[in-house]
């Protein structure tokens, strides 16, 4: 199989390009001084172009075509993982080669430029200064979903949302996302009149040191399974996981008044790192041990943050933790006041501190918006408009200010459109993996209860984590949990938690 080893050695290549990318990225957020954006806009430039031209050049075409034709041979020494390998070598080889260079390298320029001016935006919430350079990138991922639209024969927001979550369309996201819509905002209703009938929970008496903020998060971190020798935890004005392949950076942002925002964020990128930490360490610089797609990757971290971190059994491990860090004691840091406050639903502005009952309706409203966008049926000068009365009206909320409105998020000023929904379609499968995981692993919640992810995690390193994209996504939810991606887990899930009968 002498051309399909040849690849096996150009997307070696290319992966390590794409690594040094991701700790430049991570820089850019978290370390690099603000002088030097220009630089690093060129260094990352320069980087993706010439990952674009080794993904396009004539080399990957004609050695893909050669491959496959030695893979048709049936005397060809291929196994399941070196074909699936193939398929998505040539999936991301068809979503490069339709980009010419120079958009690649126009719209790593566009989202440098955006991202640093859109930190100076939020901190004034003054979107005016941002909206010549958002306009800038949205022109310029229109025409990539135009370009990769044309490529694969999908609408161009289908082929956006391809790039983040492999076979995912907006024919299969309505359906789900409408019956949220039909059954959600009853049941937060519910909930909410639930806790209207209990006494107030008891807040946490600050202030909280970030010093003692991060010790318990590497406390944490540690408890999950999160592998210091190949990361790190640092600070970020918005919370990710990036890096490399063996060098997977998390970051967190830090509020001495409330303690339950860096710790729940901590957990959250830790879910993410924990799948990238896992991935299958012989085909690790390889498409196939690549993860399989955004959505997936939203359900690690939701399944830590959400599914086991917000249960009573964890609270009973992490109420003590605190009080004995921050030198506390009485009813407000008892487990029971914890897990109140941790499964409070409360409609609220910002979206990565939104509760899990109340979150989908921040994902309905930029799923309209971005859509609306790429379509040309909104223009940016109208975003911040659209985005107050959508809020409006899904969460009954007045946004005072851009700040806490379309200004919140980095991802559309940072090039990520068609991203969103995969935070969403996430949860449901977080929700359909933890009812599968508890059915396997009987002790997973008592061992939450002593700070033991063991068992969880150790489920999800078979069943997700090490499965990298060996298998299309439905196909790895039914193999782990007996169906393809739906609603009912989720639903039955949050019905149990927050408005039982």
């Amino acid at each position: 199989m002498p051309a399909y080893r040849a690849l096996e050695r150009r997307f070696a290549r290319l992966a390590a390009l794409q690594d040094a990318a991701g700790i430049l990225g991570w820089d850019a957020q978290t370390l690099m001084p603000e002088g030097a954006a220009g630089g690093r806009a060129d260094q990352l430039a320069v980087l993706k172009g010439l990952a674009h031209d080794l993904l396009t050049g004539p080399e990957t075409a004609d050695g893909l075509a050669a491959a496959e034709d030695e893979a048709a041979d049936e005397a060809a020494e291929l196994g399941p993982w070196e074909r699936a390998n193939l398929r998505e070598m040539r999936r991301a080889h068809i979503h490069a080669a339709a980009v010419p260079r120079d958009l690649v390298e126009a719209s790593s320029r566009a989202v440098s430029r955006a991202e640093m001016t859109w930190r100076e935006a939020r901190r004034t919430a003054d979107f005016a200064l941002l909206a010549p350079d958002l306009a800038a990138v949205l022109r310029l991922q229109r025409e990539i979903a135009a370009a990769k639209g044309a490529a694969l024969g999908l609408a161009p927001y289908d082929a956006l949302l391809d790039g983040y979550d492999p076979g995912m369309r907006r024919a299969r996201i309505d359906p789900l996302f409408a019956d949220l819509r039909a059954w959600l905002p009853d049941l937060v209703a519910r909930a909410r009149a639930r806790q209207d009938a209990e006494a107030p929970a008891l807040p946490l008496d600050g202030p909280f040191p970030v010093d003692l903020q991060r010790a318990i998060g590497l406390v944490l971190m540690e408890a999950a399974g999160f592998d210091f020798d190949r990361g790190r935890l640092d600070i970020s004005l918005h919370p990710f996981c990036g890096g490399a392949t063996d060098d997977v950076r998390i970051t967190t942002r830090y509020d001495e008044s409330d303690v339950t925002r860096a710790l729940m964020g901590v957990l959250h990128e830790t879910g993410h790192a924990l799948y990238e930490q896992g991935r299958p360490a012989a085909f690790r610089h390889q498409p196939v041990g690549a993860a399989r797609g955004m959505s997936l990757h939203e359900s690690q971290s939701l399944i830590v943050e959400m599914q086991a971190c917000r249960t009573a059994e964890f609270a009973g491990y992490l109420a003590p933790l605190l009080a004995r860090t921050f030198g506390r004691d009485g009813g407000a840091w008892s487990a029971e006041n914890l897990h109140r406050l941790y499964t409070r639903v409360e409609p609220g502005f910002i979206r990565v501190d939104a509760d899990e009952a109340t979150y989908p309706a921040h994902i309905l409203l930029r799923y309209e918006i971005e859509t609306a966008m790429i379509a040309g049926d909104l223009a940016v000068a109208d975003l911040p408009g659209a985005f107050n009365d959508g809020l409006r009206d899904l969460l009954g909320l007045h946004v005072p200010n851009d700040r806490v409105g379309c200004l919140q998020d980095i991802h559309w000023p940072g090039g990520a459109w068609g991203y969103f929904p995969t935070y969403t379609l996430g949860a449901l499968a977080a929700a359909q993996l933890f009812r599968a995981a508890r059915g396997a692993e009987p002790g997973l919640l008592p061992a939450l209860g002593r700070g033991d992810f063991t068992p969880l995690r150790t489920w999800l390193r078979h069943h997700v984590h090490a499965q990298g994209s060996l298998l299309e996504t439905d196909a790895l939810l039914e193999a782990a949990t007996g169906r393809p991606l739906g609603t009912e887990d989720f639903r039955a899930h949050l019905e149990a938690r927050y408005a039982p009968a």
